[in-house]
């Protein structure tokens, strides 16, 4: 399990095209810091597991499906990445719950620069929409924040300059993707909810 606070800013190193996989060699001094095989660190959010450690790099495969569901496939050498390991039990869960499972990508389609904090407005895929509230949490490639404003087809996110300053989010442009999770709670109470409904 994750928080959603982003330790570092790493950065893709290679990527291996296996044929139905890649595999990713990524930099990153922090998480690597103690890291073994078998390991999990997130990248943009997706949870992966580290298969080779040297250094301040390590390598992590990532399967079709995982390629297909996230922003990973659009990953080159060189570009920079949210990473963040597992949270410790009984440390503090600064963000929210995040399990490092993707449920769909949106892309930034607009910035609004102010003078101490930044709007980003992120498309939303139709199916997600009705996990999304205002006030409530998303992780926008694996970063924690709080919904602004919620659409039908899109959300915004009020970003900080320290947010600005360490994570993918103060490089993203209009246009480019990036990872969603929605709120795990939310989708648990829909299910409850409708097992409820199908029992009456």
């Amino acid at each position: 399990m994750f928080t959603g606070i982003v330790e570092e800013l790493g950065e893709i190193t290679a990527v291996e095209n296996l044929g139905d996989a890649s595999r990713f060699r990524l930099r990153g001094p922090v998480v690597t810091e103690g890291a073994q095989h078998g390991d999990s660190i997130a990248v943009n959010g997706v949870c992966l597991t580290v298969v080779e450690h040297e250094g301040d790099e390590f390598t992590a495969d990532v399967m079709a499906e995982t390629l297909d569901r996230s922003s990973l496939g659009a990953l080159a050498v060189g570009s920079r990445v949210n990473l963040e390991r597992p949270t410790a039990v009984g440390a503090r869960l600064g963000g929210h719950i995040v399990q490092g499972h993707v449920d769909g990508t949106g892309a930034v389609i607009a910035r609004t620069p102010s003078e101490n904090w930044e709007i980003v407005r992120v498309s939303l895929p139709a199916d997600l929409s009705r996990y999304v509230v205002e006030k409530g949490s998303i992780t926008v490639d694996g970063i924690s924040l709080t919904v602004v404003e919620a659409g039908s087809d899109y959300f915004t996110v009020s970003l900080i300059p320290t947010t600005l300053a360490l994570t993918t989010l103060g490089l993203k442009q209009p246009g480019d993707p990036v990872n969603l999770e929605v709120d795990i709670i939310a989708k648990y109470v829909e299910r409850l909810l409708g097992s409820k409904e199908a029992t009456r």
